[in-house]
């Protein structure tokens, strides 16, 4: 893991906690992308230029075991994975937006 994270404690800034779980290469990018849509490792690719393989998995794996992400087995040929929101991803979007809306001023 690039960043330690854990679990927020109770008086602790929302916004806090969600830079700390997002620190690191790629992360609030693959956010982002994944609060329009379901995401493939390989559009992934495509759509962060200059992104290893190497950095995406590793941020996507981060991702998932921070419960940011929920990785999804399509089993129809061809089989494919497709990466979620979770649940506690999409409690904070909220935050995730008010922050970008901050550095877009």
């Amino acid at each position: 893991m690039t960043t330690p994270t854990s679990i927020p404690s109770k008086g602790e800034c929302p916004a806090e906690s969600l830079l700390k779980l997002l620190a690191g290469k790629w992360k609030a990018r693959i956010f982002r992308l994944a609060a329009e849509s379901p995401l493939r490792f390989n559009t992934l690719l495509r759509q962060i230029p200059g992104a290893s393989r190497q950095s995406i998995a590793t941020a996507l794996k981060e991702l998932e075991q921070e419960g940011l992400l929920h990785k999804r087995i399509i089993s129809s040929k061809p089989l494919h994975i497709e990466y979620i929101l979770s649940e506690r991803g999409q409690t904070l979007l909220p935050v995730f937006y008010q922050l970008e809306g901050i550095s877009d001023t």
